[in-house]
């Protein structure tokens, strides 16, 4: 009984302590079942993680640098993000600190993630999602965590910032990546490929765009700024450049939270961080546009020529080459002079009107290209006048801005290949005349019949004279007589660009008419290349913008060689060369300067709408062009006003002063091989008697020939004939009523056909004509009046009189005159009498 009453005495346990167990009980299976799985599942997704590729975190992302002739730095590849790769020992410690401070504070004793931190922002974004506290999630990223997101998750972590399985992965990665490498290897990996604003990635890249100077040379402010951009660059960016257009210095309150720190953390003094919060901070962005280079014209064209040269040797794709020459660090050594270039800008900009009248002509452009023909480097590159916009036409090396080069083509498709092939020679005859039907009609329906300009003819004349003069007709009959498919030939070897059409056309392969196709025309520096054949022994040497290209380690990755072709030779060659002193004398004159053997050609386009020089000295090759980008003429017919040819002249021959400076006077060497002979201008055959009595005169003058090739037959043009000069000045045929003292013997020119125009030789073409002059008939002439008779002086004293016979005696006036019918009577009587 006792028994029962103890049981009963026991006092129960309140039932909400049983359910508070079982609750704590569950809540601790739950925990563990989900730290188990949570632990599997962690470590499953570990597994997924990229493989770790330890050269990723070594090998910093650069941006590549473009060096002048003299190995200048010039230019940096304009990429969307700006890289300077800088070595551990280059970083100043006060940056150091500074990253580490704001950053990652126990970087230097954490083996990757930093537990510590990591629980606090797990509990802070627990409130957060709970709605317990407010703000932003926190990552709680260590340095090398950064540095592990920037190299395999940084378009992931762009996109989703809360990623579970990224997080994960980056973690992974970085315990794996503090086994593999040194911390100052893993701070200064980070710090060169951190985005810090603006274009800039990397500090180094950083410290230039925003205070213009290395690292190594930042304060203790600018320093704490830098690291504090590494939080939010975008806005730490827009709030500098921001003071910077303001003239005023920034408070930043981040920079302000970096200095604190690193005092906090004894990085820095007292003093030094006093000093650091009183100094202004001020910054000094650089004016010119970020997408700009420095020289826009020649760097840009290397650019293009280097990417070419990487698909070529190493078989990838044009963008894997650009990407490479974007993030690889390689320094592109070009063949650019930049003194030169600068000087050559200015005189093609104009700015006083020396050249290219404003008034005349305001919206002219013009472009420029030098060269050295023997080594193929291309000294400079005017693409235009003015300072260029990023990326803007390149009008003298662009594939995109072609346009037409007049008779500036003319060397290369016209008397190139007659000399060459020897169908002509620099003497020989072509008349400028009409083209006749049966060549026009082969060209075109109705016949293709070119003009000059003017629209003159001027008859016969030698291939030397032809050029002298730029006369299309002439060209076109030489082009038939060469064949248009040879000529043709010809300006792909001269590598000028030509389309389907162009090839087809007698307009654009003997005038240089090369705007009606789908390219539309070439450029100065194709020109410039081309031109460079005729001082170099008929060799082409392709144009190069650069020498060699070198990674990272100064490991030469593209050797730009010397590249020729041999097209002409060197007798062919030369003579185009002396051919080209004529254009000098006839249409483009002011290409003179100094003392210094020049060769070149004019070019107009059709329409006026281009004008071109392109020529060449014993040192260099150089062509020029002027025009409106809207392709409208340089004419202003109402005004008078028109670009005429020797305008280019005169800017080529600026230019090409400045390129020859300091230059010696020198000649190209004649080949062996060539003869110079006396040639008549008509015939372009050997001279006659006849030749050289012309009553122009010079007819006859000494012409070069490739040896073989000179001509051995008589002049046939010349005619020696009796004519009589007509009351309108002109000569004509004597006729059977020409008295004979008004004929005379002349020396004429024959031509056997009659031109349909009006050629300036023909007054001196042999008449076919008879005299049209009405002559009078004389008067039957009277019979003498008799004299009177006048007694004769006697004979001096001492003188002994005449004989009869003697004819000195005088006639006796008694008797009458003998007539000539008595004296003609008395002689036959005396014959018949003996």
């Amino acid at each position: 009984m006792s028994e029962n009453k103890a049981k009963k005495s026991k006092p129960k346990k309140p039932k909400w302590k049983k359910v508070v167990k079982v609750i704590l009980i569950t809540i601790l299976v739950l925990f563990f079942s989900c730290a188990a799985i949570g632990t599997g599942v962690i470590y499953g997704i570990a597994q997924t993680s990229p493989k770790l590729n330890l050269d990723a975190f070594l090998e910093v992302e650069e941006t590549s640098t473009i060096y002048d002739s003299k190995s200048n730095l010039i230019d940096e590849f304009i990429t969307p993000e700006r890289r300077i790769t800088v070595t551990s020992e280059e970083v100043p410690k006060i940056l150091k600190d500074a990253f580490v401070s704001i950053e990652d504070e126990r970087f230097y004793t954490h083996p990757g993630i930093d537990i510590k931190r990591l629980g606090g922002a797990v509990l802070e974004d627990i409130k957060i999602v709970l709605g317990l506290s407010k703000g932003n999630l926190q990552g709680a990223s260590t340095i090398t965590q950064q540095l592990v997101k920037y190299r395999y998750f940084l378009e992931d972590s762009l996109e989703n910032r809360t990623s579970i399985k990224r997080k994960v992965q980056e973690m992974d990665l970085a315990l794996k990546v503090e086994k593999e490498l040194s911390k100052e290897q893993i701070l200064n990996s980070y710090m060169n490929i951190i985005f810090l604003g603006g274009t800039s990635h990397g500090v180094e890249a950083a410290s230039q765009m925003y205070f213009n100077k290395s690292v190594g040379d930042l304060t203790i402010k600018q320093a704490a700024f830098i690291a504090g951009a590494a939080q939010n660059p975008t806005v730490s960016h827009y709030n500098a450049y921001e003071n910077y257009k303001n003239g005023t210095p920034f408070d930043s309150p981040r920079t302000k939270a970096v200095l604190a720190k690193m005092l906090e953390l004894q990085k820095i003094s007292k003093v030094e961080y006093d000093t650091a919060m009183n100094e202004p901070l001020t910054f000094t962005f650089s004016k010119k546009s970020i997408n700009m280079m420095n020289y826009e014209y020649f760097s840009r064209p290397v650019i293009n020529e280097v990417v070419n040269d990487m698909v070529n040797v190493y078989k990838i794709s044009k963008s894997e080459a650009l990407e490479k020459l974007m993030y690889g660090g390689y320094k592109v050594y070009t063949t650019m002079d930049t003194e030169l270039q600068n000087k050559v800008q200015s005189v093609v900009d104009d700015a006083n009107g020396e050249i290219i009248n404003p008034n005349n002509f305001p919206k002219a452009q013009a472009s420029a290209v030098i060269m050295n023909y023997k080594t193929g480097e291309v000294k400079c590159i005017i693409g235009g006048r003015g300072t260029p916009e990023p990326n803007s036409y390149n009008r003298a090396a662009s594939e995109n801005f072609l346009r037409s080069p007049g008779s500036s083509l003319k060397p290369l498709t016209v008397y190139a290949p007659a000399i060459n092939e020897k169908i002509l020679t620099a003497g020989s005859m072509v008349e400028d005349s009409p083209i006749p039907s049966d060549i026009g009609s082969k060209y075109g329906n109705p016949p293709y019949d070119p003009k000059n300009s003017p629209p003159t003819y001027d008859g016969y004349m030698t291939v030397r004279d032809s050029i002298r003069s730029s006369k299309n007709t002439a060209a076109t009959k030489i082009v038939d007589k060469v064949s248009l498919a040879t000529s043709v030939s010809y300006g792909e070897k001269f590598k000028v660009q030509l389309d389907e059409e162009d090839k087809a056309s007698m307009a654009a392969i003997a005038l240089g008419q090369l705007d009606g196709g789908s390219l539309g025309g070439t450029n100065p520096l194709t020109l410039a290349a081309a031109y460079g054949t005729f001082g170099n022994n008929g060799v082409y040497t392709n144009p190069k913008l650069y020498t060699k290209v070198l990674d990272r380690h100064d490991k030469v990755i593209l050797d730009n060689k010397l590249e020729t072709e041999t097209i002409l030779t060197p007798q062919a060659s030369y003579i185009i060369y002396d051919l080209l002193k004529e254009p000098i004398i006839g249409t483009g004159p002011s290409a003179n300067f100094g003392n210094m053997e020049i060769r070149g050609k004019t070019g107009t386009s059709s329409f006026s709408n281009d004008v071109t020089f392109a020529g060449l000295t014993p040192y260099y090759s150089a062509a020029v062009w002027i025009g409106n980008d809207d392709y409208s003429s340089l004419t202003n017919e109402a005004a008078g006003i028109y670009m005429n040819s020797d305008i280019p002249a005169l800017l080529w021959g600026r230019i090409m002063g400045i390129a020859h400076e300091n230059l010696q006077y020198a000649e190209v060497p004649r080949p062996n091989g060539i003869v110079n002979l006396d040639v008549s201008r008509d015939s372009g055959t050997l001279p006659t008697e006849l030749s050289y009595k012309d009553p122009r005169g010079n007819r006859v003058y000494t012409e070069m020939f490739i040896a073989g090739t000179e001509p051995s037959s008589l002049d046939n043009i010349h005619v020696e004939a009796k004519v009589v000069k007509g009351e309108d000045g002109k000569y004509y045929l004597p006729s059977d009523k020409t008295p004979k003292d008004k004929i005379e013997t002349r020396v004429f020119i024959k031509r056997d056909y009659s031109p349909s125009a009006t050629l300036n030789d023909s007054q001196w073409v042999l008449p076919t004509e008879k005299d049209p002059t009405v002559y009078k008939e004389k008067e039957p002439s009277k019979p003498n009046k008799p004299t009177v008779p006048v007694k004769p002086e006697e004979p001096p004293k001492n003188e002994v009189p005449p004989k009869e016979d003697d004819p000195s005696k005088p006639i006796d006036p008694s008797k009458p005159a003998e007539t000539t019918e008595n004296f003609i009577h008395n002689l036959f009587s005396a014959i018949f009498k003996s």
